[in-house]
């Protein structure tokens, strides 16, 4: 496809690295020329420099052709004019990054209609959500949801585990619940693991189930933690705001400490339910004044990938039961965890994925449409969900019957709002919604993972 995306900061060169990838031709455009001739230099993609809102820089970036036309400078009003031009010039979707809160739900609906916009997103707010799922379930160091939470996929790190040394057969055998293991990270490699692959503490496991079996496996094997009730947080930023707002309407209890006056001014009256403290975090005096070694979790989110790493550390040393950090720069993640800590978040991660699905989905609009799409293990496995349409090759036939391609595992079905972990006697329906993992291979349709 055809794709401009405009502004190339984080998030703009995380999605235009992520759609080259997947090899679609792609025009970025910006308005600093350093940054265009870096991006040109390390990618392959046309640059242009300009104002996302002028008409020449557009037309230089051929707006007119775009299937996908995506504005993600640091203003979200350059981002929806840009978008509003880009249309009128021809381009068939428009995505626009729309940050602020005072946009709220019902002004952003009445802006997407009149703009004619075909996705807003907004990195913090999906980061906060994101956040939010974690602290529901600790034991967790990342959740994705399908079919509007009716099944999960977590990743969990095993430690001390009771898992260690059993095969896949035999924990099935032994634990009573409708679950999978349906992905393995050990070290640098990532399995689709069979009956007979054996677990070993240090692996990195993904686990499919509903919300409720989810709870009952982890139970069974003595890993699950509650609820975080008493949560801090480090930073005012804006995803810190959008978090402590969905802790606080739920009755959790969050305070928020941050450095800058004026930050702190505005969260006071924003966020009348939280504790804020006006201090410098770095201050290990102050994080234990504030009880640090008394809540329950501790969340990174100041704009400084090392400070969130170095803080974060302090944090698990004074024994906080959950303690996750925000990373941004790719090189600090896999840092990160040799450190020790093992709950990173990336917001520019979580709108890449978001961005993949959407041209995916339009990709593919005649087929069985990517509906979700996450990726895990450390970006080295992806987890799809389809809208399953009629297909001969796939629909009424039994699972064990299927010629599927390696590294491909049907992970669950979701029939009438009911999820199914599947066997082999299990088939695909038209109007299901199946689940697939895939390491190594690249899925647009669900007859992809047919040889």
């Amino acid at each position: 496809m055809n794709i401009v995306v405009v502004g190339c900061g984080k998030i703009g060169t995380t999605i235009l690295a992520s759609l080259v990838s997947e090899g679609h031709d792609v025009v970025a455009l910006d308005s600093d020329p350093a940054v265009v001739s870096e991006i040109v230099n390390i990618y392959d993609v046309m640059g242009v420099c300009g104002n996302g809102a002028d008409m020449e820089s557009l037309e230089e970036a051929q707006a007119e052709r775009a299937e996908m036309f995506i504005a993600v400078t640091g203003s979200d009003e350059l981002n929806m004019l840009s978008c509003f031009m880009a249309k009128k010039m021809g381009a068939k979707h428009t995505v626009a990054r729309i940050r602020n809160p005072e946009y709220n739900d019902k002004g952003l609906a009445f802006m997407r209609q009149q703009l004619d916009l075909s996705l807003s997103i907004n990195p913090d707010l999906m980061a906060a959500r994101e956040l939010l799922n974690i602290l529901k379930l600790p034991s967790a160091v990342k959740i994705e949801t399908f079919s509007q939470g009716s099944f999960e996929i977590i990743e969990l790190w095993l430690k001390n585990s009771v898992l260690d040394g059993k095969r896949i057969s035999e924990i099935r055998d032994k634990y009573k619940t409708k679950f999978l293991i349906c992905a393995v990270r050990r070290g640098e490699q990532v399995f689709i693991p069979d009956g007979n692959f054996e677990l070993k503490n240090g692996d990195k496991i993904g686990l499919t189930a509903s919300p409720a079996e989810m709870q009952k496996f982890l139970r069974s094997v003595g890993v699950l933690q509650k609820q975080a009730r008493n949560v801090m947080i480090l930073g005012g930023s804006r995803t810190a705001y959008y978090l402590a707002k969905m802790l606080g309407s739920i009755g959790n209890s969050v305070k928020i400490i941050e450095k800058d006056p004026a930050v702190c001014s505005e969260l006071c009256e924003a966020l009348p339910k939280t504790v804020i403290i006006q201090g410098d975090g770095a201050q290990q005096e102050l994080l234990l004044e504030e009880g640090i070694r008394t809540v329950d979790a501790f969340v990174a989110l100041t704009g400084m990938d090392e400070e969130n790493i170095l803080i974060s550390i302090f944090a698990a040393l004074q024994n906080v039961p959950k303690v996750i950090s925000k990373i941004n720069r790719d090189e600090l993640f896999s840092m990160a965890e040799k450190l020790g800590l093992d709950c990173l978040i990336s917001p520019k991660k979580i709108i890449s994925d978001v961005m993949v699905r959407y041209a995916r989905a339009l990709q593919n609009s005649l087929g069985s449409n990517v509906e979700t799409l996450y990726k895990l293990m450390g970006d080295r496995a992806e987890a799809l969900e389809f809208n399953v349409k009629a297909d001969p090759k796939l629909t009424g036939i039994p699972l064990k019957e299927l010629r599927l391609k390696s590294n491909i595992l049907i992970a669950g079905i979701i029939r009438d709002r009911k999820t199914v972990i599947p066997v082999g006697e299990d088939m695909i329906l038209p109007g299901d919604r199946v689940i697939v993992l895939s390491a190594g291979q690249r899925l647009n349709d669900l007859s992809d993972i047919l040889k």
